[in-house]
């Protein structure tokens, strides 16, 4: 048995990889200083030696390889050890490729938005139709309790993340894929800490499409411009659309998209009645049972999974009502997924509930303040508004919130936060917590307040 050590482990994607380590039967041990559930919590459960620190110690004796992940760098003791000793390392992706992804059909999810959702949607008709497929996703999806399996099978449904890949390739994760199925979702720009403009994820993305199979297929929405510029760079493989006037499209039977039909080339394939709501997921959907199609699976087995498909943590998760409001957390990293979340949710719950968004602009690219001048327009959909602005920020929300057309205000603690919502809540009304981040435990101090609150 191979001893691999992975710093950086506690991140979702390298957590995710060395429960597929581990499950290969390699010996894995991992250090990271941000140690917190729901992954420190699986790697416990799976019996993983974790050092909560980067020290040169951890490398003596010498493991045989050293995995490295993306949000390590030079500098780091780990690094600098494992550099001046000569030891062996790769990257998470290459790693993946060369020991897990190595003869599978790889079905891979792309995309700034909606990616997690629909490897999501992919794995569980793979799951729910006997494919038994292997599966590695950037988020926990409630069918399964983990983020990545070995699999049985041939099968195996990826999130392809167009992060770089570590500190040493600076290509995007996907390169190292090479899937035979692959859905694009959607493209913006995204991830300003690596990439200067749009254009320079074009070119990732077309590094891909470059690698993909004649025999393949890539599954697009119809009416994405970025999407199609980058297929207008040069492809190889066919290409099915997703939308009105494509392939794949969907007719709504509940207006906010808990309930539809799906078709294919005009004919009536099945119909999805679920507990997930708005057009984004109706989309993903779609994407999905495409996917799923090319691999085998007749759209009406398809669909009739999606019916039980039961979502994905902090992808508006409920997590608690009480006294007649409802806690939700949701992932919303970047000003589209806010608007479709929310405009999602205002058509499933119509006038009859309040809806609070409360946003913490989490993400390296919503930090650096990239997308500030159209946050505004994306929480119309709110009755109220509750922008977090943590120590550090280098703009300001506060003319955020006085251009939105909705009742806004910029908080600086998360505490006051709590308290506001204490004094202002009522039975009715809906409260989504947006961010990428643990928020300060901000979800989990108002359940416990709004318990034992009294108005």
């Amino acid at each position: 048995m191979k001893h691999i050590h992975i710093p950086g482990i506690c991140g979702t994607f390298m957590g995710s990889l060395a429960l597929l380590a581990k499950a290969k039967g390699f010996h894995v041990t991992g250090s990271d200083t941000n140690i917190y559930p729901p992954m420190s919590t699986l790697l416990e459960k799976h019996k993983l030696v974790i050092y909560d620190s980067f020290d040169p110690a951890h490398l003596n004796p010498a493991p045989d390889l050293i995995v490295v992940g993306n949000a390590l760098s030079r500098g780091n003791p780990e690094i600098e050890h494992m550099l001046n000793a000569g030891l062996p390392y790769t990257s998470g992706p290459a790693f993946l490729a060369e020991h897990i992804l190595k003869d599978k059909w790889v079905l891979a999810v792309a995309g700034t938005h909606g990616k997690t959702t629909t490897a999501a949607m992919l794995a569980w008709i793979l799951d729910y139709t006997k494919k038994a497929p292997g599966f590695l996703i950037g988020g926990i999806p409630l069918n399964f309790g983990v983020p990545s399996r070995l699999g049985e099978t041939d099968f195996f449904v990826i999130e392809a993340d167009e992060y770089d890949t570590a500190f040493f390739d600076k290509r995007s994760k996907f390169i190292h894929y090479h899937p035979k199925t692959t859905v694009i979702n959607n493209l913006e720009f995204d991830h300003a800490d690596i990439f200067d403009d749009l254009k320079s994820i074009q070119k990732q993305l077309h590094h891909l499409i470059r690698t993909l199979p004649a025999n393949g297929l890539i599954i697009v929405p119809e009416n994405d411009t970025a999407i199609s510029e980058t297929l207008s760079m040069g492809r190889w493989t066919p290409v099915e659309k997703i939308g009105e006037k494509g392939r794949w499209k969907a007719q709504l039977t509940e207006s906010d998209g808990s309930s539809f039909t799906v078709l294919c080339d005009n004919d009536v394939q099945g119909s999805i009645n679920w507990q997930l709501t708005g057009e984004h997921n109706v989309q993903n959907a779609l994407s999905a049972v495409a996917a799923a199609c090319h691999a085998g699976i007749q759209p009406a087995l398809a669909c009739e999974a999606l019916t039980s498909f039961a979502g994905i943590k902090r992808r508006m998760e409920l997590l608690a009502e009480i006294k007649g409001v409802r806690i939700y957390d949701d992932f919303a990293h970047h000003p589209t997924a806010i608007a479709v979340t929310l405009n999602g949710w205002r058509q499933h719950v119509g006038d009859i509930r309040r809806i609070f968004a409360v946003i913490e602009p989490g993400s390296n690219t919503m930090k650096q303040g990239i997308h500030q001048h159209t946050l505004a327009d994306t929480v119309n959909q709110a009755d109220e508004v509750i922008w977090f602005e943590p120590d550090g920020l280098c703009w300001s929300l506060e003319q955020v919130a006085r251009s939105s057309s909705v009742p806004s205000s910029v908080f600086h603690h998360t505490s006051d936060i709590i308290n506001y919502l204490l004094e202002t809540t009522q039975p009715g009304d809906d409260v989504i917590i947006m961010s990428n981040s643990d928020f300060n435990n901000l979800h989990n101090q108002l359940i416990k307040l709004l318990q034992t609150h009294t108005n």
